[in-house]
């Protein structure tokens, strides 16, 4: 699916370069300026898309780039079709003079946006919730976070600030729901974070499920580490690592760390949630760590009560948030849900994979209090 997502976009990214360099083109300024030559026009209006392109592809890499000029080539579009409507009703030409004040309008507005989506994305705030219990378990507070994908947003080092905000909460337990790091993530990066987590001192402990990037699509080789020094580096530094684990704490709460679906994937294996949880006491809470929301069905019949999950990074653009739903890859973008007496809380992420802006949600961490109702 992400590789003809990632084609896709390449190709409406080229689409979009030609767009706008032919609405360049039209700018009666360049008309004035080539003195109605049309080979020197044609290298005006290619110069400004060819050095911006430039400056995007030297400060943000490809992916960045790409996105930059299919938001631009939107909002342009919306506009064009904007001006031709009112010329419609109006039944009388503007002018080409409006279609250069939509250009630089598109421009505008695509700066605005782009800007707000980078500090949605490099910002990173707390997101409470509060859950409800019937069962006898007294108070809780879990902090979540997920896809940090060290080196994207922040490195190592700079998670420790994150890391001193979370501790400020007085967390009973943090658990970080997979993707901590990147196949681009250096290995001193990934050494960084794992000391960061070192600081976290949580009454109960920090734990720690994968995700679908952390032990490397490309081998040990291409970044210097694989799985199993990452899961080194963690436990170093006290962190829990689960895999297909169930761990009984204060003799009140489950938590149930599931291996991440990329296993099954990849013609591997993983317990499925009636194993996982056949031998549980049901008056305990039940809290499933699970990286991808896809399992819904089977853990809303396992009965747990909370599932706490990442990989969606909430959508990242607005209004194609929710493709990851319609095309049946997650069974939930972001938020909270409730399915019977199942919670399920989907956190948009601290950071990013490689792309640098989120116009339809935050970069974040979650902290949710579970309190008995009774």
């Amino acid at each position: 699916m992400w590789i003809f997502i990632m084609l896709a976009m390449e190709l409406v990214a080229i689409g979009s370069i030609l767009y706008v360099t032919k609405r360049i083109y039209d700018f009666p300024i360049l008309e004035k300026c080539s003195k109605g030559n049309k080979w020197l026009r044609r290298i005006e209006s290619i110069l400004p898309v060819a050095v911006v392109l430039g400056i995007l592809l030297l400060w943000l890499g490809t992916i960045n780039a790409c996105i930059c000029m299919i938001h631009l080539v939107i909002i342009w579009l919306l506009g064009d079709g904007i001006l031709w409507l009112i010329q419609k009703v109006r039944k009388t030409s503007l002018g080409k003079s409006r279609h250069s004040v939509v250009g630089f309008f598109a421009i505008l507005v695509t700066l605005g946006l782009l800007s707000y989506g980078w500090i949605l994305a490099h910002h990173v705030w707390e997101v409470p919730y509060v859950l409800e219990t019937q069962k006898n378990v007294g108070s809780f507070r879990v902090v979540q976070f997920a896809d940090s994908h060290i080196g994207s947003t922040f490195h190592g080092k700079d998670l420790e600030k994150y890391v001193e905000q979370m501790q400020k909460t007085n967390p009973d337990i943090v658990v970080i729901t997979g993707d901590y790091v990147d196949d681009d993530t250096s290995k001193q990066d990934m050494v960084d974070a794992c000391r960061a987590l070192g600081k976290l001192k949580p009454k109960y402990g920090v734990y720690y499920v994968f995700g679908n990037h952390d032990k490397g699509y490309y081998g040990k080789e291409y970044r210097g580490y694989d799985g199993e020094d990452l899961v080194a580096e963690l436990e170093k530094n006290g962190v829990h690592v689960m895999e297909d684990e169930v761990e009984l704490i204060d003799n009140r709460f489950y938590l149930i760390g599931r291996k991440d679906r990329s296993e099954e994937q990849k013609g591997g294996q993983r317990k499925s949630m009636e194993e996982l949880t056949k031998n549980l006491d049901p008056s305990k809470y039940s809290i499933v760590l699970d990286h991808q929301p896809h399992d819904y069905e089977n853990q809303k019949a396992a009965k747990v009560d909370l599932v706490l999950s990442g990989h969606t990074h909430g959508g990242q653009f607005f209004p194609i948030n929710y493709v990851g739903e319609w095309s049946g890859e997650n069974d939930m973008t972001y938020g909270l849900r409730t399915r019977e007496q199942t919670n399920f809380i989907v956190t948009s992420g601290i950071s990013d994979w490689v792309i640098q802006f989120k116009t339809g949600c935050k970069s974040e961490y979650v902290v949710v209090d579970i309190q008995t109702s009774l």
